[in-house]
């Protein structure tokens, strides 16, 4: 099996890589390695990815013309795992213009790619964030989203729809997976449950947002890559009227209150959190909850991890990685 990912050196797009690479795959990454966070962490992630004989690496961008298509070429994989994309809700409020550039332009590109070399299978990163101001729970694949709360979530909708569009105009198969607060070690430090760890770790205060009122359904990073594996050789076919495109929810189905998740933490760290309670933030959703019934018929997906656990390993990474006691 050949696999481009993109985002290789991010949170999911690591973990991606490593399964695949377990399981015999050649596999190339693409990033760009940019400084949205620390860099320093993406490049102890790519480390650990090149130390592995089938793994190569292109540092480049997804919105530069013809980057990815070169990429794509060059290796000739038979699927593309699309994971890069400029993430962060609140980010989107100071700097909408990245968002734009690599999440609607930065696809484009992506897509060109995966028509121009007939790709087998494009598995993209969709988000939560598309169901928006949706009140009803717990979300599923067929309810509206046309409402959403943020522009973060107004460009992954934009992706579902442009995968779409070439899954009718081209035949390229797509699916797209709407990851539900993806959590665990090697984790984003612009994340609640990375800052939240780290913080409570260092005796440094934390910042809770809508005083708390929040739930969300976390999802621990193995289920979502178990996830990622099972669609990726599932792709979609032609049936009568609808193209080769498909959505899936891939969440825990558990809905956690925020405040029960920070005591989860408070005991995985052995101390307390100095909590600061501040107002919703704008542009948040105050609770997600993924209904999973979709996924779980067509591969057999359970997600497995209990709070408590990935809780557990978050925070073992934290202290190891941050040199925390």
């Amino acid at each position: 099996m050949r696999v481009l990912i993109t985002g290789a050196a991010g949170f999911i797009g690591y973990f991606a890589a490593e399964a695949l690479l377990t399981r015999g795959a050649e596999v190339v990454g693409f990033d760009n390695l940019n400084n949205y966070y620390d860099p320093t962490l993406k490049q102890a992630r790519l480390k650990r990815l090149l130390a592995h004989d089938s793994f190569s690496f292109v540092a480049d961008s997804l919105e530069k013309n013809g980057a990815v298509k070169s990429a794509v070429q060059s290796f000739g994989p038979q699927f593309v795992v699309h994971l890069a994309a400029q993430a962060g809700v609140r980010y989107s409020l100071a700097q909408p213009e990245a968002y734009i550039q690599s999440n609607i332009a930065g696809f484009l590109n992506v897509l060109e790619a995966c028509r121009a070399c007939r790709i087998e299978h494009l598995v993209f990163a969709s988000s939560s964030s598309v169901y928006g101001l949706n009140t009803k729970l717990p979300f599923s694949e067929s309810d509206k989203t046309d409402s959403p709360a943020n522009l973060y979530g107004a460009t992954k909708k934009s992706n579902e729809l442009m995968a779409h569009a070439y899954a009718h105009l081209y035949g390229t198969p797509s699916t797209g997976l709407r990851f539900f607060t993806v959590y665990g070690p090697w984790g984003r430090p612009d994340m609640a449950p990375c800052i939240f760890a780290k913080n409570i770790l260092e005796g440094r205060s934390i910042d809770i947002y809508n005083k708390g009122h929040h739930a969300r359904d976390f999802t621990y990073i193995s289920d979502v890559i178990d996830a990622i594996l099972k669609v990726l050789e599932l792709p979609p076919q032609h049936e009568a009227g609808r193209p080769p495109f498909d959505i899936y929810n891939v969440g825990s189905n558990k809905p956690v209150q925020l405040l029960d998740f920070i005591a989860c933490i408070e005991w995985a760290c052995g101390r307390k959190a100095i909590k600061n309670f501040v107002p919703l933030q704008q542009g948040d959703m105050v609770e997600t909850y993924a209904d999973i019934g979709k996924l779980a018929a067509a591969t057999g997906y359970l997600p497995s991890t209990s709070i408590e656990l990935g809780v557990s390993r978050l925070v073992e990474w934290c202290r190891e990685y941050y040199g925390l006691a």
